[in-house]
């Protein structure tokens, strides 16, 4: 994929704070928060969207859901709670091409 910014934040090209950075996936803050603490767990390799998402993927996207619990509690959201969103495609909200999980939190997160 050309063109991508998740892409060029994981190779560096484009700079950035990381939260978080495995193997696997990364951890950055969204540059347009929704909520007082707004991230974004971005996969490594490009994967379009969840609709491309393979067989082969269950395991890292499963790791990226799990990671969520280590930050709910970095950010003391364990017992307050907080909200995970994937957009999918452009009617679902997703504006950058590249599978990414949205984590919210640090206020009461609405539906609307």
């Amino acid at each position: 994929m050309t063109d991508c910014i998740f892409c060029e934040i994981i190779k560096g090209a484009t700079p950035t704070d990381k939260i978080y950075d495995g193997d696997n996936f990364l951890v950055i803050e969204d540059i347009a928060p929704v909520a007082p603490i707004h991230l974004l767990i971005i996969p490594k390799r490009h994967i379009e969207s969840l609709l491309q998402l393979q067989e082969s993927d269950i395991v890292l996207a499963g790791q990226m859901m799990k990671y969520t619990a280590t930050l709910a509690d970095k950010y003391n959201l364990s017992n307050k709670g907080y909200k995970v969103v994937i957009n999918t495609g452009k009617d679902g909200g997703q504006i950058v091409p590249h599978l990414h999980y949205h984590f919210l939190g640090g206020k009461k997160i609405s539906d609307k």
